[in-house]
């Protein structure tokens, strides 16, 4: 066992951890959000994000949303919903994630069964504490389109394509967005505010079109 500890999460790693044990701890920790499970072909690791790792991930999600609004997509958000694969020893619950595309495949479901039902097509990952599992490959196995990962100071973007992540200049959902604008609004919200923020990435958003 592996315990990491820093200012923007606590991961604990676990080898040779059985499928029916991650389901077993999944039933046990439910839905409090104190810790992110993910596990990959035997490996298990617990996430508990600090306060940094959440303030980042909820403003990335405001970006987001608030870009949705503006371009009037059909989206949906599942926040970190437990994405699991059994038949591939996979399962993530990812910082947030969100559905755009396959918006329609999910619309009204309050359960979903991703051996039938298509994956998020985003999904937003906070990394200040490396991770000891291979998060690209996990996320890959389980077919999410789009990522966004992001370690405190460095986001990057990547698309899946042919089963791998390559890096990508911008979003593929939102085809005007880099990752030095997030990273932009980011300081926004240090310096001026959310609110101030908010109201500036509407108005540079219109302002594309």
């Amino acid at each position: 066992m592996l315990t990491v500890i820093n200012t923007g999460e606590e991961r604990t790693f676990l080898q040779n951890i059985s499928w029916q044990l991650y389901e077993n701890l999944l039933t046990e920790i439910g839905d409090d959000g104190k810790a992110r499970l993910s596990y990959y072909q035997g490996n298990l690791e617990f996430m508990t994000p600090l306060p940094v790792h959440e303030n980042y991930n909820r403003q990335i999600d405001r970006i987001i949303i608030v870009i949705a609004e503006e371009l009037d997509l059909n989206h949906n958000v599942f926040g970190s919903m437990t994405i699991k694969r059994p038949d591939l020893a996979a399962g993530k619950e990812p910082d947030s994630c969100y559905y755009f595309a396959n918006e329609s495949a999910v619309r009204g479901k309050t359960k979903l069964d991703f051996t039938q039902d298509p994956p998020p097509d985003l999904a937003i990952e906070i990394d200040i504490t490396s991770s000891s599992l291979n998060q690209l490959a996990l996320y890959a196995t389980l077919g999410v389109g789009e990522l966004w990962r992001y370690d405190g100071a460095e986001l990057i973007f990547y698309q899946l394509q042919s089963a791998k992540y390559v890096v990508v200049d911008r979003s593929p959902i939102f085809p005007m967005l880099d990752p030095v604008r997030v990273l932009e609004f980011l300081s926004e919200c240090q310096t001026d505010g959310v609110n101030q923020a908010v109201k500036n990435l509407r108005k540079w958003v219109q302002a594309q079109f």
